[in-house]
């Protein structure tokens, strides 16, 4: 929603909503850096909505137009890495049978996140910081150098001064990348906020499963909000999706809420656990249970399980799930 179109008292930058001071002072200062070319490193726990930051830093920007690029730093190899960001020439390497255009040159004129930047091995690190400096890069295999007009902004989960003096992130790179650094409070932090984003994320999952409901009970709502919430919003995202999907009332009710939240530091009670089972054939039954509850729909499998859906997929794969059962195939989104 447009600023204008918020209730009074709620602030809005691209697709996070707020009530509280902190994290409205992350949005003036996101504001006020989007518009200029400024690396941005944003800093907060998972879940506290970096991603969503940094799409909206970008959007905000000069450079909305061209390509917003997302590259986990975690996910990828380090000896693959270098070939990902800056690209590689035919014979290069063993299997480089063709020029391939890496990330710097694909996000030309636009930006790229560098998620999780802490987990970039050190080499790296060195040659990330010269694209920094020189504002160009070459090609693995290459001979040229090519102009890097693209701007970085780095997420990052962990406090960047101990990831200098644990030696984990270069103190120069670090420098370079912190001309301006959004704090993201945890949800914890957030005043006024579980209200707020309960209510949105009732709207949103609603429509999505095609369920008709008009809001939450008060006793349901204190209970979110006596939570901790170490996954932050990402946690209450799949809280309230799963409650949506199992609400059988007209509002989301305190037992359609998990046992993490209506029993804090319960976890999972092994008296209802089957004796005798590994914890991988438990892991297997709980997929299967889901998924004949939800009818072979994944993505709400998905959401009561607390797991991404690709992650989903991946253990419907690892579990030989994936065609064993037509109900469990049949469904991806609806």
């Amino acid at each position: 929603p447009g600023r204008s179109e918020l209730e009074p008292g709620v602030e809005g930058f691209g697709r996070l909503l707020t009530r509280s001071v902190a994290m409205r002072d992350a949005f003036r200062l996101a504001r006020a850096a989007a518009p200029t070319d400024a690396n941005v490193l944003i800093v907060g726990e998972n879940g506290t909505g970096k991603e969503l930051m940094a799409s909206a830093v970008h959007e905000h920007s000069a450079r909305a137009h061209a390509p917003f690029i997302r590259l986990n730093c975690a996910a990828i190899p380090s000896e693959l890495l270098e070939s990902e960001l800056f690209g590689h020439r035919r014979g290069a390497f063993t299997g480089a049978t063709a020029d391939k255009k890496g990330l710097l040159e694909v996000a030309d004129g636009g930006s790229v996140l560098f998620d999780e930047i802490a987990d970039m091995s050190l080499g790296m690190q060195v040659k990330l910081l010269r694209v920094l400096q020189e504002r160009e890069f070459r090609p693995v295999g290459g001979t040229a150098s090519l102009r890097a007009d693209v701007r970085l902004i780095c997420i990052t989960n962990v406090d960047p001064d101990e990831a200098v003096a644990r030696g984990q992130l270069r103190e120069d790179l670090f420098f370079r990348l912190n001309t301006i650094v959004l704090s993201l409070p945890p949800l914890r932090e957030r005043e006024g906020d579980i209200a707020l984003l309960v209510s949105r994320f009732i709207g949103i999952f609603a429509e999505r499963h095609r369920r008709i409901l008009t809001g939450i009970e008060q006793a349901a709502l204190r209970q979110l909000e006596r939570h901790p919430w170490p996954g932050n919003v990402r946690e209450l995202e799949h809280v309230i999706e799963r409650a949506v999907i199992l609400t059988t009332g007209p509002q989301i009710r305190v037992e359609d809420l998990p046992d993490t939240v209506r029993h804090p530091g319960t976890g999972l009670r092994t008296s209802s656990m089957p004796i005798g089972q590994s914890l991988e054939d438990l892991e297997r039954l709980a997929i299967v249970q889901t998924l004949e509850r939800t009818r072979g729909n994944k993505r709400a499998a998905a959401a009561i399980l607390g797991i991404h859906r690709p992650t989903l997929y991946n253990k419907l794969r690892k579990y030989g799930l994936w065609r064993a059962d037509p109900l469990i195939v049949g469904r991806e989104e609806s």
